[in-house]
């Protein structure tokens, strides 16, 4: 058997020039200074909006992203907090080395039940993991659940979801973020099924509602689109010649999106108050604390 022979390829790949590097490089410290936290995929996507050099809907250049976001971030010229990535995590409880540290712990870190007299429940639910960094800065303000489901959700998390509102008669608001693609909105749908099927075993009403991607937000902010996925049966009856992914919102947008939903709920002035009332209990237990500890 004898080797084929192979013909250099034809095609010329141009190596981007020094000032386009540095272009590409100011661009995503400057955009992940100013927005962040963002992920990865979401600085591709406004690199591409933003007509940086070299980056174009394609996957080698969100490798090119993603290697130079990694270059800078070791180079410290990008801040590692201002890139999200939530798709790692760790267990450990909380230990502490006696009891006053923990009761100096509590008095820190004491956070104010913002939803106890709501008249209703409100979580935020995701498709994408990678993007829950982005997002929690809102949910954590708001004291609202954020509840990351990595494509279609399993029966036992929804199950757990419904069961955590056992005793709690309110309306059960659910907010959902995902792409906008046959997969994304297949997954969206499933989720409503099942916990709609739960809490009616449990008299709970939820009430579903898709936050984003949505058409109108594709044309309202000329999102970078991409072709849809068109390989399974299901794929092919996607009625839309494009998809969007969510990394493709800026994080800006997907952050007041989050806010606007949960101010139906809870109003900024409400918030207000209730942190006030807050720092007043924090500062008590603080009290309490340096009182034991003379």
């Amino acid at each position: 058997m004898t080797a084929a022979a192979y013909e250099a390829s034809s095609i010329k790949r141009r190596r981007a020039t020094k000032a386009e590097m540095g272009e590409r490089a100011q661009f995503l410290i400057e955009y992940a200074e100013e927005h962040g936290p963002v992920t990865v995929r979401g600085l591709y996507y406004q690199a591409e909006v933003h007509n940086v050099p070299g980056i174009d809907k394609t996957d080698q250049a969100y490798t090119r992203v993603q290697r130079q976001v990694l270059t800078l971030r070791r180079a410290g010229r990008l801040r590692y907090e201002h890139i999200s990535d939530a798709t790692r995590w760790m267990r450990k409880p909380s230990t502490h080395t006696g009891i006053r540290a923990a009761l100096e712990q509590t008095a820190r870190f004491y956070r104010k039940s913002l939803w106890e007299d709501a008249e209703d429940y409100v979580e935020i639910w995701m498709e994408k993991d990678a993007l829950a960094g982005t997002v929690y800065p809102i949910t954590s303000l708001y004291d609202v659940p954020l509840m990351v489901a990595r494509g279609f959700s399993s029966e036992t998390f929804c199950f757990e979801a419904i069961a955590a509102r056992n005793g709690d008669t309110r309306p059960f608001y659910v907010y959902y973020l995902g792409d906008f693609d046959r997969a994304g909105r297949d997954a969206a749908r499933s989720l409503e099924e099942k916990l709609c099927r739960f809490a009616d075993d449990g008299g709970i009403e939820v009430i579903f509602e898709t936050l984003a991607v949505t058409p109108e937000q594709i044309s309202q902010w000329d999102l970078p689109t991409r072709e849809p996925k068109r390989k399974s049966r299901a794929d092919k009856k996607w009625p839309y010649d494009f998809a969007c992914e969510l990394d493709a919102i800026p994080p800006d947008n997907l952050r007041a999106i989050v806010e606007s939903a949960i101010n139906r709920h809870l109003s900024r002035r409400k918030l207000k108050i209730l942190q006030a009332a807050e720092e007043s209990e924090r500062e008590i237990i603080s009290k309490l604390v340096r009182g034991l500890a003379s």
